[in-house]
């Protein structure tokens, strides 16, 4: 079936749209938390392979940092195990943790892998534990108690934060033309294992990367203002703002302080993006426009 005029003037607009950012972004590590609807919509998930796919072929090197908390909380609930969080963050026994290594070592890492080897690229699954990539510490969460007048150290168990990155093993796989895509699991010093938040790897990752972008997905437009409309082509001082006046809040403060670490920390560009909306990365990648908040620094 051939395209109409008007449907073939549309697709050479297009490419010649994206010819120039392909041009600027060749030879450059781009770094994307995959997680939200983009993770367990099949029709998304497949559009996600192929953009990664597409960016590797174009000559852009992605590196996916994925997340995978609904699938833990459904595996959990499956074995009878209920899940508590604290600040947001699941508490993490030792049992739990092993769900966690299943899902997101496992079962998560291994389907995206999949996916974007059925779309013609070539991915390794790896989690923080694999060439020793990512060092961790475990997580301590202060919190005031008034009726003590003191701070009480919560324990959330095999929660951790990243303590260091070591990309040798990222870099080879780059360098051999492989798609990395990691599990946001460490190891401390203590031998065990941590499950760390998704955005956090992927910040620090991008930043020891050298990368040009960090991307994150969210089930949300970006960043939105008190009327409800995306803010974008922010800096440091405009977040802090922000921050300021409550407009940054909740389940955003700790996406936009991974944002701005990385971009203080030498990356162009950080996107906060809707994963809701199909080929997100490439619209934000390759058209003037973009779908998401940027922020620079």
């Amino acid at each position: 079936m051939s395209l109409t005029t008007e449907s073939a003037q549309n697709v050479a607009h297009v490419l010649t749209e994206a010819m120039p950012y392909i041009r600027r972004f060749r030879g450059k590590t781009v770094v994307i938390k995959y997680g939200g609807n983009a993770m367990v919509d099949e029709a998304l998930k497949s559009g996600f392979a192929r953009d990664i796919v597409l960016m590797k072929l174009v000559g852009i090197n992605p590196v996916v940092v994925h997340g995978g908390g609904p699938q833990i909380g459904r595996l959990l609930e499956k074995i009878g195990k209920k899940s508590e969080f604290v600040a947001g963050m699941r508490v993490t026994d030792p049992e739990t943790m092993d769900v966690v290594e299943m899902v997101l070592g496992g079962k998560v890492n291994k389907e995206i892998v999949s996916l974007i080897t059925h779309h013609g690229g070539r991915a390794v699954g790896l989690t923080g534990k694999d060439g020793d990539l990512i060092r961790a510490r475990k997580l301590k969460i202060e919190r005031h108690a008034p009726e003590l007048d003191a701070t009480e150290i919560i324990d959330l168990g095999h929660v951790g934060e990243v303590e260091s990155i070591d990309a040798a093993v990222v870099d080879m796989l780059v360098g051999g033309d492989f798609i990395p895509v990691i599990a946001p699991i460490g190891v401390g010093a203590d031998g065990c294992s941590y499950n760390i938040n998704a955005d956090l790897v992927a910040g620090r990752m991008a930043e020891v990367l050298k990368a040009e972008k960090l991307i994150l997905l969210t089930n949300t437009a970006g960043l939105l203002d008190r009327q409800g409309a995306l803010l974008t082509g922010l800096n440091a001082h405009d977040v802090d703002g922000l921050i300021a006046d409550g407009t940054i809040h909740g389940g955003m403060l700790p996406k936009i302080a991974c944002a701005l670490s990385a971009v203080n920390s030498g990356v162009k560009a950080a996107h906060i993006i809707d994963g809701r909306v199909a080929h997100a990365v490439l619209v934000e990648l390759f058209t003037d426009e973009g779908v998401g908040t940027l922020i620079r620094a």
